[in-house]
Order: structure tokens, then sequence, then C-alpha cells
């Protein structure tokens, strides 16, 4: 009977043949937090230990992470007695797959300094209060390092999705990995080896991950080589504006010849902007950026810490690689992007993966990717633009797992070679060009003002119809220049409007603050 046999456990004082281990992972769909608790539960037993494994189901992916819960303790001949949820308070090892479920395992009470080793993941999955955010709503990824080293005995974090993905693999195997690194258990790294093996499936890539991360965790992993520039290479080729590899390679390496130049405190900035505008279009497309961010190089200073400088590497690279058909259809048939879809749908391999897309093109996408003259003619022409409009502008599933559906996509991202000669282009550069000469202007006069119209670049986002109503808030922002000129708090208004303009979508408080520089102005003028 098994009231017959005295329970073992957890207390203080136990001795360690008696000590229960309690382990948490909290994990989101996709991210084989079953597979590592199982992984787990596995070396324990393989190393005479008795264990019990447990989850708790998440209610969604960002409304609450599965919970999987794993006691274990030492096979001394008598039966444990284990719980099925980890208590505050009341945890050995915390494993996150994800920062901030870090920081919801602390808010939780499941990390206590004086006990808790709390293992995550750096890297981030942004919370659906973060995305709706029309600005920058991402959470201080920094606040919650510091609450974690706090609030843990012993704190290891490192990006374990990269290393997962470098190695073709899952978090889960870096997980393990970095666990195993940790020796917050009492186990060999063959044991752990030996329960990745047993698994059957994926075996290779998942040992990568796991001696990656264990190395990491170690702090014996090789320092991070200079990340290549080869997936550049591609991709530039892909736009067929050079003969071969060899001139395209030479090509990038004189762009980045040219970034070294640049004041030190400009050049991460500018290479991470150079490598976007590369990808996007060519090696050609990088000596323009280059070009352009060379003007405000020539007008800043160290005095003022290149602030102006920074802003244009970053505003003028996103300005470069404005989002349309073109770009989407290219993005949509990467093979990195159906390796990214593998991994989160989590398809095993040998698995038939079935991708619908969903486009919804208007008349101004259909004409914007059209020669300038052809399209600019059918825009002037209203009656000819509604009467095509009505036979493009309706919702279309494409299926690129088909041949038919990729190949139309495929061809669509082909365009880019000639995307200079479309009107979409020609309309976004005068549009950039109007701004950058804009803020370039204001340098002498107000050297903050002109970084801030630099910023505003930041409401010009997304595609179609989000496009236009960002295009519209990035206009009424500029409009208040004229009532603030000559103003000492110039920058600060044009400041205050865009974060206004950032965190409401329908305008009211932007117009609300117009009202208010209207009347600031009125003022000054009597």
């Amino acid at each position: 009977m098994l009231d017959a046999v005295p329970p073992l456990r957890a207390h203080v004082g136990a001795q360690d043949d008696e000590r229960v281990i309690k382990l948490a992972v909290l994990a989101v769909g996709g991210q084989g937090g079953g597979v590592l608790a199982d992984w787990i539960t596995d070396v324990a037993e393989r190393n005479g230990y008795v264990a019990q494994s447990t989850s708790v189901a998440g209610v969604a992916q960002r409304t609450g992470a599965t919970i999987y819960y794993v006691e274990m303790a030492r096979d001394t001949g008598r039966l444990p007695v284990f719980a099925l949820s980890p208590s505050q308070g009341d945890v050995d090892i915390l494993i996150a797959a994800e920062l901030m479920e870090a920081g919801r395992a602390i808010i939780r009470g499941f990390v206590t300094p004086e006990r808790t080793t709390l293992i995550a993941s750096s890297h981030r999955i942004a919370a659906v209060s973060e995305k709706i955010e029309p600005g920058d709503g991402r959470a201080s990824s920094s606040r919650v390092h510091a609450t974690a080293e706090a609030a843990s005995k012993r704190f290891i974090a490192f990006d374990m999705e990269k290393i997962a993905a470098d190695n073709g693999s899952m978090i889960s195997a870096s997980l393990l990995g970095a666990l195993a690194g940790s020796d917050a258990l009492p186990f060999t790294r063959e044991s752990y080896e030996q329960a990745i093996g047993a698994g059957g499936r994926g075996v290779k890539a998942s040992l990568a991950a796991f001696g990656a991360a264990f190395d990491r965790a170690r702090g014996t992993a090789a320092p991070a080589l200079k990340p290549a520039e080869p997936a550049i290479v591609e991709s530039a080729l892909g736009a067929g504006q050079v003969s071969g590899p060899q001139n395209l390679l030479q090509g990038w390496q004189a762009l980045a010849a040219r970034i070294d130049l640049l004041p030190v405190a400009v050049r991460d900035m500018a290479l991470r902007g150079l490598r976007k505008v590369v990808d996007y279009q060519d090696i050609a497309y990088g000596r323009e950026y280059l070009d352009q961010l060379d003007k405000a190089v020539a007008l800043d200073g160290p005095d003022r810490g290149y602030g102006l400088s920074i802003a244009a590497a970053k505003h003028l690279a996103n300005a470069l690689c404005y989002d349309d058909m073109i770009r989407v259809a290219d993005l949509k048939t990467r093979s990195t992007r159906d390796r990214r879809v593998r991994r989160e749908v989590g398809v095993k391999d040998g698995s038939i993966l079935q991708v619908t897309e969903y486009f919804h093109p208007r008349i101004e996408e259909f004409c914007g990717t059209l020669p300038a003259g052809l399209g600019s003619y059918i825009e002037s022409r209203p009656k000819l633009a509604a009467f095509l409009d009505r036979r493009i502008n309706h919702g279309r599933r494409i299926r690129t797992d088909s041949f038919a559906g990729f190949a139309a996509l495929w061809f669509i991202g082909g365009l880019r070679r000639w995307r200079r000669s479309l009107l979409r282009h020609k309309v976004e550069i005068a549009h950039l060009d109007r701004w950058y000469a804009l803020a370039l202007d204001h340098v002498p006069q107000d050297y903050a003002l002109a970084v801030e119209i630099l910023n505003c670049r930041r409401l010009i986002k997304g595609y179609s119809d989000t496009h236009v109503r960002a295009q519209s808030k990035f206009d009424r922002v500029l409009s208040a220049l004229d009532l603030l000129k000559g103003r000492a708090d110039a920058a600060d208004w044009i400041r205050r409007l865009r974060e206004m303009a950032l965190k409401d979508e329908k305008g009211d408080m932007l117009d609300g603050a117009l009202k208010t520089v209207a009347t600031l102005n009125d003022n000054a003028v009597r």
C-alpha cells in the first residue's frame, strides 16, 4: 500500500540524498518546453533519480506561458511525495525561454535570491501590449536583467534562440545546454547528450545547439566572429546589378571601408543602415545611402555627440527601405522565412507545410509597381484608375507552398532590379529629399530641431492604408514648423507632437496639441 511507505519530503536541513530538487520551465507555444521537460526527466532517471514532470498550460501565447514543472529526488527506496505545480519561494531552478517570461516568473514569486538559479534566453518576443503601441512600445530589457540579477541566487542569460537557429534546432536544445553548463544539477554532460540522442529525430542539430549553449554557460565559447556578409552578397546578387559574387564582394568591401572613415560614434548605426539598404536593393543603393549620410556628417561635430549624424544614419536607411509590393513579395519567398515559419510552427522534419499569404492591393500599389510614366498616366485619369481599382482592389489568398503561388510572388519580388524606374520609388525619393533637406537646412539655426525633424521619420511605416495614415501624421507634425519658427523650445514641441502622434492612433491628441501650438503662436504675435 502506498500509505505504508514513508514519504520523502524536502525540508530545511535535509540530507542531499533526500532532497527534492524543484525545477520549472516557462515556455510559449512552439519553443519545445514539453521536449525540454522530458529531456530533464530522462537525465534525472539515467542518474538514479526518481522524477515527475507536469505541465499547466497558459491561455495563449502572450497571455500566459505553459509552466512545465519537474521534481526529482535520488532513489533511496522510499517513495517521494511530489507536488504538481511550483510554489512561491520554493523553486531551485527556473528556466525561461524568453526574457520577459523570466520577469513574469520573478513577479509570481518563483525566483528567490537565496535559492533560485535563473536561466533565461535574452531574446525578446514582443507582448501584445508592446505590439499595439504605434511607437516604440517595447519594455526595457535592461530593467529585467537588473531585476533578475538581484532576485536570483545566480542568473545566466544569453541569446539561446540565436544559438538554436544558427544550429538548425529548437530553443529547447540550447536551454538544456545552458542548464547542463550551469552545473545546477549534479549530472554529467554525457547523460544530457544521451537523453537528446534517445529522441531519435533532429539529434545532430540538437546536440550542436546543446554544445554551443553549454560552452556559453561555462564561459568557454569561442569569441564571436565578425558577422559574415555572404547573406548580403547573396541578396544583392538577386537584384541582378553585378556580374558575379567577386565583383559584389569587392563593392561591399569598398562601402565598408567608407564606414571606417566616419566618426567612431556614427559607425555602428551607419553599418547597420548600410546592411539594411544593400539587402533591400543593391550595392549602388548602399553608395547612395552613404552619400546622403555624408551630408549630415559634414554639418556635425563631436561637441554635439554626432546626434544629427546618428539620427540620419538610422532614418535614412528606413526611408530608403520603404515597404512596397516588391519588398513584401521578396521577403515572403526567401528561404530564411520558410525556415523561420517551420521553426515557429514546430513542423517536424519531413512534414509538409502549407502556407497561405493574404494580399489586398489597391490601385495605388498597382501603379507604384509600374514604370513612372505609365503609373503617373493612370493616376492622373480618375476614371481609368477607378475602372482598374474595381478589378484590383479585393483580397487574394496565395498558396506559396504551390508552384504557381510561389512563382507569382517570386516574379514580383524579382522586379526590384527595376525598382529605381518605378513610380513608387520616384515618389519615395522625392519625399525623402524634401524631408532630409528640411532637416539639414535647420542645422545652422537650431541643431536640436534638425535632429527632431530627422526623428519624425519614425512616424512613417507600414504598407498600403497604414502607410497613408502614417504619412498624414508625419505631414501634420511638420506643419507646426512654421508656427514654431524662432521659438527656443521648437525642438521640444516637435518631439512632443511626434510622441503624441505615435501613441494616439486616431490622432485626437495630435489635433489638440496642434491647436495649442497655434494658440501659442497667436499669443506671441499679439
